[in-house]
């Protein structure tokens, strides 16, 4: 079976970079909110001009196909504790308190930890240092305001920030960032910097003509947010440098999930990509993933293989030097071997369950609001048994039959039908209260 197959992988892996270990880094994971792979232009975007972001992929590691979740609060659930949401989501707005994150890994082992930017997993400011960060600056931690313009309710470090006339969200949320950095830059950090931009409503940024109020949303500011995000993660570099600490940073930008269902981009070669934010195709997943550390990720590698939100988790442990329990489930896996160019993939395999609903989640495939797939890159099967070419028929209009695969397609249907299987188990002991183990 797979599972198999992929934990003896994982430990050739482990063998493959045991010798010359990278250096504990400093990280900064930047994740843009409503930002498919199709907006920038080192993705082929004919629309938007992403030339901070471009260069960090020159210089650095591009991914091809990093999948996300569906909606923002699952994949923030799956990026912070490593696992699929089949075994810890419970509903739209909530991370469980029962859960470990990245943060309270790493600050375990001597890492000052930060997050700046939109939280959405629980109204109690406690719930920050709970999951692991010393230091913060949110929106949307008590309740949902406004989250551009004249800023309002930005809560830091416990003080909500009166919102004086001018400020514009953003730009409070990266100040925050470029100050934490200065004022750690003597000691090991982590920054998860979830940005506000560009999600709806599309508003004119500070480099738009007009002010960027609520009764001015029109969807040609998408492209103002999307370069004025650009800008932003370019702030955070720059910082970078000037502390000197560049070179000892590995940089990691990504998107939470597809762009939303209003906007269409142009890509470079002809195609048109309508934005499909929370649903269960490409256009819902796909998102952008750049990796850059100077010196220890080569320039201008691409990979090609499969990445998902549950790879972060592992990836930091190595670097950072922490070793999780040995009966603590963990779904992703450890991108140090590809980031350095000594493995070009490490995955066969990808899973997504998804709770479209908002409402207090069931963990079986029975409730209609609960769907799930596996994938490779190519193929994609469902829990029902729908079976896609995405690479032909990215929209997912024309399942294929069974019956008439190939041998080797074949083979790959049976496999994915595995890995269903083995997560309908898991979920199937979730609802019955019963822990469960890793699955590979």
């Amino acid at each position: 079976m797979i599972k198999y197959s992929l934990r003896f992988l994982a430990t050739v892996t482990a063998a493959l970079v045991a010798s010359g270990e990278p250096s504990r880094p400093n990280i900064v994971l930047i994740m843009a909110d409503d930002m498919g792979y199709e907006t920038l232009t080192s993705y082929g975007s004919a629309d938007y001009e992403t030339p901070r972001l471009d260069a960090l992929a020159a210089s650095g590691i591009r991914f091809t196909q990093a999948h996300s979740q569906p909606l923002c609060t699952p994949t923030r659930v799956q990026i912070m504790t490593g696992q699929y949401n089949v075994r810890n989501y419970t509903h739209f707005g909530q991370l469980p308190t029962s859960q470990r994150t990245f943060a309270n890994d790493l600050r375990e082992v001597g890492y000052t930890t930060a997050i700046a930017g939109k939280w959405q997993l629980g109204k109690d400011r406690k719930l920050i240092d709970h999951f692991g960060f010393d230091e913060y600056c949110l929106w949307w931690l008590e309740r949902k305001s406004w989250r551009y313009g004249n800023v309002g309710e930005l809560i830091q470090n416990d003080e909500i920030l009166p919102g004086e006339k001018g400020e514009y969200g953003p730009d409070v949320l990266n100040n925050f960032v470029l100050d934490f950095m200065e004022r750690h830059v003597d000691e090991p950090f982590l920054v998860y910097y979830p940005m506000l931009l560009p999600h709806s409503p599309f508003v004119p940024t500070p480099n738009s003509a007009g002010s960027p109020a609520a009764d001015d949303a029109d969807p040609a500011y998408f492209k103002d947010m999307v370069e004025y995000t650009d800008e932003l993660v370019g702030r955070v570099e720059d910082k970078l440098d000037d502390l000197g600490i560049r070179e000892n940073t590995l940089l990691i930008f990504i998107g939470d999930n597809g762009t939303n269902n209003d906007i269409t981009s142009h890509m470079i070669d002809g195609r048109s990509i309508k934005g499909a934010k929370g649903t269960m195709t490409d256009g819902g997943t796909h998102v952008p993933m750049i990796m850059n550390w100077p010196e220890t990720v080569p320039a201008g590698l691409v990979s090609e293989g499969l990445v998902d939100f549950s790879d972060f988790m592992p990836t930091m442990h190595r670097l950072a030097g922490y070793e999780p329990s040995a009966d603590r489930p963990m779904d992703g896996f450890d991108l140090v071997p590809v980031i350095t160019g000594e493995r070009p993939t490490l995955r066969e395999w990808s899973y997504c369950w998804y709770r479209r609903g908002k409402d207090e989640a069931r963990v079986s495939i029975v409730d209609q609001e609960v769907d799930a797939f596996a994938r490779t890159v190519r193929f994609k099967r469902y829990h029902d048994g729908r079976f896609f070419d995405t690479v032909r028929d990215v929209l997912e209009e024309r399942p294929l039959d069974a019956e008439t695969l190939d041998a080797p397609t074949r083979q790959v249907w049976a496999q994915l039908g595995e890995v269903l299987a083995d997560f309908e188990v898991v979920g199937a002991a979730r609802a019955d209260g019963q822990a469960q183990g890793p699955v590979r």
